[in-house]
């Protein structure tokens, strides 16, 4: 996916968010972003990946951020993106910049009336990974990790 030898198409939206928390003045308030764009991987095709799809990443950093913010942020994005009969599950994961890290899956296939999507038409499709902004991000970006925290996805 290189343009030229020195150019290659974007891989992820992921220096957006640190440019903008770079930047941001927390005097003005809390960070709360989004970055959507087109990526490019080289990814065998198949039914979970492509080599180009378009990527969402966010980030929310202010006083007194929990989990349940990241869960319940995650909830109204699937439901908004996938549909209203949408359900997540978060599974524990490791990325290096989130501690504590999750994989996000949301349900897929027919409506069953409970929370067991595990019949031949229903399962879980693994859409993103999540966790809590890591204290040192925060501190290599100036932002007192003492005071501030966060989530990103």
């Amino acid at each position: 996916f290189y343009i030229t030898p020195d150019v290659l198409l974007r891989s992820q939206t992921s220096p957006v968010q640190a440019r903008t928390l770079e930047k941001h003045d927390f005097s003005q308030g809390p960070l709360k972003m989004i970055s959507p764009g087109r990526v490019y991987r080289r990814d065998t095709d198949d039914a979970t990946h492509s080599h180009q799809f378009h990527q969402i990443e966010g980030l929310v950093i202010d006083k007194h951020i929990t989990m349940g913010d990241l869960k319940g942020t995650l909830e109204v994005l699937a439901r908004h993106v996938f549909g209203p009969d949408r359900k997540i599950r978060l599974r524990p994961s490791y990325f290096p910049f989130t501690e504590p890290s999750v994989e996000v899956d949301v349900s897929w296939g027919s409506k069953t009336g409970s929370d067991d999507v595990t019949s031949k038409d229903n399962g879980w499709v693994e859409v993103l990974g999540a966790g809590m902004v890591h204290p040192n991000v925060l501190k290599s970006a100036g932002v007192d990790a003492d005071v501030y925290g966060g989530f990103a996805f």
